[in-house]
């Protein structure tokens, strides 16, 4: 059908255009009449065919499995809501999609640009690969998001939750947090061969699998090493159970002993993640240049690492005083 039309195109212009002409026309016409056709056949089965591929493509860039099911859920929750093929959804349609998102829940503005962020993911790759004309959601803007002081511990949360420690993993775990401020996904994946005590530091293993150095504290090394001599297991895993069969400790294991900690001491929202807010903020206070501290971090962007810091205001106000009062 499709040749039968630049055929039919290509007689009809023959005594107009000149050979040149001709031959940038029947590119053009090669190389978007096919994707009107792919429009023409959409339906949401394809749409939905389309998502694994989708899915393998971002696994491939080097995405976690915990993105691309967030990824693979977002964009199925998208397409069933709207319940149209993909290449016919338009621009109104995932505005709608986002206000009703928005409004049936108690989603945050950050949340809520996530969403978007996926999406458009999602079309750009439908378009790079031909799949669809032109990304509806190029039109849809960054949603703006509110700018909170998030808090980080001070010196004394942390020695209370040393002191509160009724064994050695725990107290080495919450050191290992503090003097690296690596993830949690990061914490649970370091084995006992990562670490290196006389250097004091560790690989560990952060998004994407990218692999990078961390540094801890004496404090750290003499709490770590008292721990790994007293466990009577063979894991591998720096971390594990307390309990038989004592098996490598997962991200919610650590979240909820760290709950646990922070609700018998009467501190509020303890969570691994803070660890990290606290080390990057103590970091810059105390001079560290921003380049090295998204090192330390491994974040890709320094744009991250600024968000990560709270600047101490104390410090601000010293600032002030010298350079402008």
């Amino acid at each position: 059908m499709i040749n039968q039309v630049i055929t039919n195109i290509q007689n009809e212009l023959c005594d107009v255009l000149d050979e040149i002409q001709m031959q940038k026309l029947l590119q053009s016409l090669n190389k978007h009449l096919p994707k009107l056709a792919n429009n023409r056949n959409c339906n949401k089965s394809n749409s939905l065919e389309y998502l694994p591929l989708f899915i393998s493509a971002k696994r491939v860039e080097g995405c976690s499995e915990k993105s691309l099911r967030y990824y693979e859920s977002t964009i199925r929750n998208m397409i069933d809501a709207i319940n149209k093929p993909a290449c016919l959804i338009t621009t109104e349609e995932l505005r709608a999609y986002l206000d009703s998102y928005q409004r049936k829940g108690t989603i945050s503005k950050v949340t809520l640009d996530n969403v978007r962020r996926i999406l458009s993911s999602f079309f750009s790759w439908l378009e790079d690969e031909d799949y669809i004309l032109k990304s509806p959601v190029r039109r849809i803007h960054k949603v703006k998001t509110g700018v909170t002081v998030k808090e980080t511990y001070t010196d004394e949360n942390l020695e209370l939750m040393r002191d509160h420690c009724n064994n050695l993993r725990d107290l080495a775990m919450i050191d290992l947090l503090a003097s690296t401020g690596i993830r949690v996904g990061e914490l649970v994946r370091i084995n006992i061969q990562d670490i290196d005590f006389e250097k004091r530091e560790c690989i560990v293993f952060g998004k994407g699998n990218k692999e990078r150095k961390v540094y801890f504290d004496a404090r750290t090394k003499i709490h770590l090493q008292k721990y790994i001599r007293e466990r009577l297991d063979n894991n591998e895993a720096l971390f594990v159970s307390l309990l038989y069969p004592f098996e490598r400790l997962k991200i919610s294991g650590v979240e909820i002993r760290l709950r646990k900690i922070g609700r018998e001491l009467d501190l509020m929202k303890v969570h691994p993640h803070k660890f990290r807010r606290t080390l990057a903020t103590m970091a810059i206070d105390k001079g560290m240049p921003i380049e090295q501290v998204q090192q330390l971090l491994g974040h890709q962007s320094i744009d991250t690492t600024l968000q990560y810091a709270m600047v101490n205001q104390n410090n601000v106000k010293e600032s002030h005083r010298k350079y402008i009062g």
